[in-house]
């Protein structure tokens, strides 16, 4: 239809076929002019349609969005329908067009689902951060000293240390509130094990014991911990900004393999070694009824806490080699 139509326009869809009716100045001059038009497949009853004065535009939405072979279910196209070559799409273009919707609703439907998406980031990266320039702290003032004093820095790795490691592994504590409440996708289990078994190691073996504070094994304790730490936070600091630095992941799925073992076998060595201490000062013993007239030595707890200490690291050894492995195993399948 060339002109605009004069007097009434009429449109609908019904049984998956479009009825068109209208009167106006077109091929035949001034008449009136009709058509029916079934589609391949279904399409949505709603239709809109948008007068020109060289033609009529009539859109109708597909109810599924897939590929269709052709517009109408007859195979011939009928003569009077002609392609609009400025809007034309082939099967790889239309793929890539649904693509990039579905992306686009995803991203918004996950943004609504997470109101505060950025307040989240923001928090998340600020933890890593700060926990990033504590163990950095850490781990810089060991090394110095070690250069500077040699062993002799080990007898007072404690006394200034301490202060800066309880900060860090008291706020260690939200890497288990973190999963556990949704924040970050990761298992609760594993990271309980690691901040508990941690925890322990510095507030109750050495926290309470000060015959403990000045052996080598603290410098060594906290020497591992703090080289694992300098790797993990920042790469999961990147992660909260979506930046990736192809050698800090590496570092970060690979550096544990042997720090991981040795800083559990250091923890090991002070359970050991606080074992002797606890039997002779009394100290944390389970007291029983005044009738036995005895207690429980600590020792006895930590005697099971080292089989649990074992059993905490054959789990989160498992955990860590299957995040390497499915972690390495994606980005070669990107790259192929």
């Amino acid at each position: 239809i060339e002109n605009t139509l004069k007097r009434f326009l009429k449109h609908e869809i019904s049984m998956n076929i479009l009825h068109f009716k209208g009167q106006g100045h077109g091929a035949k001059g001034e008449n009136e002019y009709e058509f029916n038009l079934e589609f391949l497949k279904t399409v949505k009853p709603e239709v809109k349609h948008k007068s020109t004065q060289r033609q009529v535009n009539i859109t109708v939405k597909k109810q599924e969005h897939v590929w269709w072979d052709r517009l109408t279910k007859q195979e011939k196209k009928p003569l009077f329908l002609a392609p609009d070559f400025d809007r034309w799409l082939d099967e790889s273009d239309a793929e890539m067009e649904l693509r990039e919707k579905e992306e686009k609703i995803n991203k918004v439907s996950i943004e609504s689902r997470v109101p505060f998406l950025g307040l989240k980031k923001g928090f998340l990266f600020m933890y890593n951060l700060v926990q990033f320039l504590g163990y950095s702290w850490i781990f810089v003032n060991m090394t110095v000293r070690l250069f500077i004093l040699g062993q002799d820095s080990f007898y007072d790795t404690f006394h200034t240390i301490a202060d800066v490691m309880y900060f860090c592994q008291m706020l260690a504590i939200m890497e288990v509130i973190n999963p556990a409440v949704g924040l970050v996708k990761t298992g609760v289990t594993p990271a309980f094990i690691q901040v508990m078994g941690r925890n322990f190691i510095l507030f109750v073996i050495f926290g309470t014991l000060e015959d403990m504070q000045n052996k080598p094994v603290v410098f060594f304790v906290f020497y591992l911990w703090s080289m694992i730490e300098i790797f993990r936070y920042p790469f999961y600091m990147l992660a909260c900004i979506d930046t990736e630095w192809k050698l800090l992941t590496w570092l970060r799925y690979t550096i544990w393999i042997p720090l991981y073992p040795l800083g559990v076998l250091a923890e090991a060595v002070a359970v050991i070694q606080s074992i002797p201490i606890f039997n002779e000062t009394k100290l944390l013993s389970i007291p029983l009824p005044k009738a036995i007239g005895m207690s429980i030595s600590f020792s006895y707890i930590l005697q099971l806490y080292l089989v649990i200490m074992f059993l905490g690291l054959f789990i989160n050894f498992r955990h860590l080699f299957k995040q390497r492995s499915r972690r390495f195993r994606t980005k070669k399948r990107k790259a192929n």
